[in-house]
């Protein structure tokens, strides 16, 4: 990677705050949110909380969310206090909690991974309009990624097609920087989900910008999403009512497909394995096939005879050839 990088540090902006760093006006009919974050995990119910404290003249509340891909707001949903109208793709799982006559909160069933991000739940009326933004924040994983064609081979199209592919999404850069304060430390290049393009490090070395340069997530900007490559970092989360197991053999990788049909899974994907080994604790030695045709195992107490390596994670053993007997397999399955 080149020396030329930015270490950028993007602090959230408060939510009583305009993006100039002035102070927002004071709130007149709506209450401030005692947090202004919600934390849940994919599959759950959350609720976004927006509550009156008095009810003006013929007003109607909006919510909307922030899409950080194209910096525009998306309307959800809009209400008069009598009725509403759904909009948008979320449309079919968001309600208004409606738990009294004051309460506009914003209500979001089996929350996907593409939920997360920040919604406003504004008041309209007339000059008086006035907002509180909270952030839907899911728990999860970060985790790079690249194909089986190797490094630097896709587009943001292209990497934002494999993510999903993988039961994942393009991560955010708060996604990104909280899994650098966790340990991620990798020094390939990838994008994320605003088109930009980073790589979290820890410990500073040589063939990742030099010995001198401070950790951090270092930062090549904003690029052409159609013709520069790079590799991704995707974000995935918990999957309630599902199991990531390992079934044992030396199987190729259609022996390793069928395996797993023959017991009513699917091979496991990226994503699935991840976040197996993080909300699961799955910990196994043996590398496995995965969906994708690469071979992983997943460990979360590092010993001398599994690897011999110091860090937990899902680590790889790439793309081998899909004739090879050496593996089992990990399968994936609803229940």
């Amino acid at each position: 990677l080149s020396s030329l990088w930015l270490l950028v540090v993007r602090p959230a902006l408060s939510i009583f705050q305009s993006p100039t760093g002035t102070p927002a006006p004071q709130l007149q009919y709506l209450l401030e949110p005692l947090h202004s974050a919600v934390h849940t995990r994919r599959g759950a119910t959350a609720t976004l909380p927006c509550v009156l404290r008095a009810l003006p003249r013929n007003y109607r509340v909006k919510w909307s969310k922030v899409e950080p891909a194209n910096y525009r707001e998306s309307i959800i949903i809009i209400t008069n206090g009598l009725y509403h109208k759904n909009y948008g793709p979320l449309s079919p799982r968001v309600r208004l909690r409606r738990s009294h006559r004051y309460d506009a909160s914003l209500t979001i069933s089996h929350v996907a991974l593409e939920d997360e991000g920040r919604y406003r739940c504004q008041l309209v009326n007339g000059l008086e309009d006035e907002s509180v933004s909270l952030t839907l924040h899911l728990e999860g994983v970060v985790f790079p990624y690249q194909p089986s064609s190797g490094r630097y081979k896709l587009n943001y199209q292209d990497a934002k097609r494999a993510c999903e592919q993988q039961d994942s999404r393009l991560a955010t850069y708060q996604q990104l920087y909280k899994a650098w304060t966790e340990g991620l430390d990798w020094c390939n290049a990838g994008w994320i989900l605003d088109g930009t393009v980073h790589y979290p490090i820890i410990n500073s070395r040589e063939p990742c910008g030099g010995r001198l340069l401070l950790p951090g997530v270092r930062s090549y900007g904003a690029r052409d999403k159609q013709k520069d490559r790079f590799d991704a970092f995707c974000f995935t989360s918990a999957l309630q009512g599902s199991q990531v197991y390992f079934i044992r053999g030396h199987l190729n990788f259609k022996e390793a497909a069928q395996a797993c049909r023959n017991h009513g899974a699917a091979m496991a994907k990226v994503g699935q394995l991840y976040s197996a080994w993080k909300f699961s604790q799955l910990d196994r030695c043996d590398g496995g096939w995965l969906e994708d045709g690469s071979v992983r195992f997943p460990i979360t107490t590092p010993r001398q005879h599994c690897g011999g390596l110091p860090h937990p994670g899902v680590h790889s053993f790439g793309f081998p050839s899909k004739d090879r007997r050496i593996y089992g397999t990990y399968c994936f399955v609803e229940e």
